[in-house]
């Protein structure tokens, strides 16, 4: 059952580490939201469970928090079923699962 849902829109960035992630961003009033149901669902280190929509393309994965906003990895096989590549600008649709 979702808790919260939401539309975020931005470019897709990615972070460099061992394993590149890619991500959209989740910023401002929806990050708030977010915050305001976090510890209801939280299952460890401010992750927040989530399942989301891509065009066509749905996945179950977590918010990660950072720098006081939020970040939605989009995985591989979302990015490769929707032919996104990094600086895109998606549209995610976002259903926070409680």
């Amino acid at each position: 059952m979702a808790v919260l849902e939401f539309d975020v829109t931005g470019p897709v960035v990615e972070w460099r580490g061992p394993a590149p992630h890619h991500f959209v961003e989740v910023t401002g009033d929806l990050a708030e939201q977010v915050y305001e149901v976090a510890r209801q669902v939280t299952y460890g280190w401010g992750m927040v469970p989530v399942r989301l929509r891509v065009g066509a393309t749905t996945s179950t994965t977590a918010l990660w928090p950072r720098g006081g906003a939020y970040v939605v990895p989009l995985k591989v096989a979302v990015r490769r079923a929707e032919g996104i590549d990094l600086g895109d600008v998606v549209t995610v649709h976002v259903e926070v699962q409680g």
